[in-house]
């Protein structure tokens, strides 16, 4: 393998890092607070809107479902006008954001709903308020499994910004795609894989090690 063919796998696989990295904040930075009210707002819960609760979950499911490859098309016009081009590095954060909203919501509100109700009893009967015991109890006893759940979109980001690559995303996937399939270069190809699985190892191992760490059990054992 030349060494112009190694370096743009390793330009690559940088675009990968920064895509994922910036699209894993963006998504955490606005699908934390959706996640947290879709987990406190329905009928007799901590900040009551049940017909917010139902308007946000339809658009949350309704985005889940949508094909990645298929949101990435659709989201074009809004695409250009935030990124101010349809295809790059640059662009592909814009998708992958919005795919990663709905999905770190959820897996959100799930580990807030795990969190053992006698705790939430125990705060209230000390005249804690709804924000304190999110604040409190409920972020904090959640954040393990919060973390393997960012873990996990992070995980699925890569494998989207993979796929973002086949609309000239940029990023390991374009460069798999460019030279890997359309100039009949596999060992471009396996290259590639072999570095996303190598990202995909290193995001697992490094969540589930700061999840351990968050954990009190595992502290307290």
């Amino acid at each position: 393998m030349s060494p112009e063919i190694l370096q743009l796998i390793a330009w690559s696989t940088l675009d990968t890092l920064v895509m994922v990295g910036l699209a894993g904040l963006f998504g955490t930075l606005l699908g934390l607070p959706l996640g947290i009210f879709l987990a406190t707002s329905r009928a007799n819960e901590f900040f009551p809107a049940p017909n917010a609760n139902r308007i946000l979950g339809f658009i949350v499911n309704a985005t889940r479902s949508t094909p990645f490859i298929i949101l990435v098309v659709a989201i074009v016009p809004l695409t250009r006008l935030i990124a101010g081009t349809s295809i790059g590095t640059r662009a592909a954060i814009v998708p992958l954001t919005i795919a990663a909203i709905p999905f770190i919501a959820r897996v959100i509100e799930a580990a807030i709903r795990e969190v053992d109700q006698g705790l939430v009893e125990a705060a209230r009967a000390f005249g804690a308020s709804p924000l304190q015991i999110v604040q409190k109890v409920l972020l904090p006893e959640a954040m393990p499994a919060v973390t393997l759940a960012l873990t996990l979109t992070i995980v699925s980001l890569l494998g989207y910004s993979a796929m973002v690559g086949a609309v000239g995303g940029g990023g390991l996937g374009d460069l798999g795609i460019r030279y890997g399939y359309q100039r009949f270069m596999p060992d471009v190809m396996a290259t590639v894989v072999i570095v996303l699985i190598v990202l995909v190892q290193g995001a697992q191992t490094l969540g589930e090690a700061i999840a351990r760490r968050l954990d009190k059990r595992n502290r307290n054992s």
